[in-house]
């Protein structure tokens, strides 16, 4: 059974692009593609009246809003098979719920009412960092939705963490035959190098730098043997990880991070690294989560 690709969808701007992104990518994956819209309209304008043939405004709008993003859907791909759902629940929730039969969720970067100064909506947030499939926000230029770089990029973190995102970054890369940038951010610790001797200082560097060398190869070992035709480049580069990842962002299709899980934990389970890209990301976000 082909686990569908779930977007949520809510009518605002940002979740146009979601879509055109999300039937992209269950067309290269061979996967249908599941339009959910939640609301809690139910519960604020109660149900219709008895005498009443109107439906509520806010059930006309969902119906609405599905409606015009299967048609968008269909204009953009008509070979993708598409199904739709209208949900009377909080719209974490019901994605939440949505993902644990999900190939993955896909999210725009704000949604309908969300303030515009903000760059995250706070449902694509806490669905990324609660939500255990991946989770794609859509962010960034034309470029970069279109897919035309032809480059993913992946964050390597610790091998026990990031084996879940190692292996969706090759097959996203092995499907999209493109090339995988794989990025080790390392960094010398403050109290290592203060007042150190230049001499002190270069073979602290040395060090820290063939460590986080060894470690990408420990996380690559696995999903190279497993994908001998996907095209890897990889980096170790000095500086904190969100600042490397953003900065390479801007010439990839499409940035990949591992998450941690805890079981029991319900609060947001994601770290700076995950913050920063979600809010500033040149290009289409994907956090995949690993339970620990």
């Amino acid at each position: 059974m082909q686990l569908p690709l779930v977007v949520g969808v809510d009518g605002s701007e940002a979740s146009l692009p979601a879509v055109d992104w999300a039937v992209d990518e269950a067309a290269r994956r061979g996967v249908p593609l599941r339009l959910v819209h939640a609301s809690l309209w139910e519960r604020y304008e109660g149900p219709p009246p008895w005498h009443g043939v109107e439906q509520p405004s806010e059930r006309v709008l969902a119906e609405h809003v599905v409606a015009s993003a299967a048609e968008r859907a269909a204009r953009r791909n008509p070979e993708v098979k598409v199904s739709t759902v209208i949900l009377t629940e909080e719209p974490v929730d019901a994605l939440l719920r949505e993902g644990n039969n999900a190939s993955a969720l896909v999210t725009g970067s704000r949604g309908r009412g969300e303030l515009k100064g903000m760059l995250l909506g706070s449902v694509g947030l806490a669905v990324a960092a609660r939500a255990h499939c991946p989770v794609i926000v859509v962010r960034g230029d034309k470029v970069a939705l279109a897919a035309s770089h032809e480059r993913i990029l992946l964050g390597a973190g610790d091998p026990a963490t990031s084996a879940e995102a190692v292996r969706f970054a090759f097959r996203e890369a092995e499907t999209r035959a493109c090339t995988l940038d794989v990025v080790r951010a390392w960094r010398c610790p403050a109290y290592e190098i203060s007042e150190s001797p230049q001499a002190v200082v270069e073979d602290l560097a040395r060090h820290h730098e063939e460590r986080a060398s060894a470690l990408l190869d420990a996380v690559l070992h696995d999903a190279m043997a497993d994908h001998p035709g996907v095209r890897v480049r990889r980096a170790t580069v000095e500086g904190p990880a969100r600042k490397v990842l953003l900065s390479r962002s801007a010439a990839a299709d499409l940035v990949i991070i591992g998450a941690r899980r805890r079981q029991g934990h319900l609060g947001l389970q994601l770290g700076l690294v995950g913050h920063a890209l979600l809010h500033h990301a040149d290009c289409p976000v994907a956090v995949v989560p690993q339970q620990v």
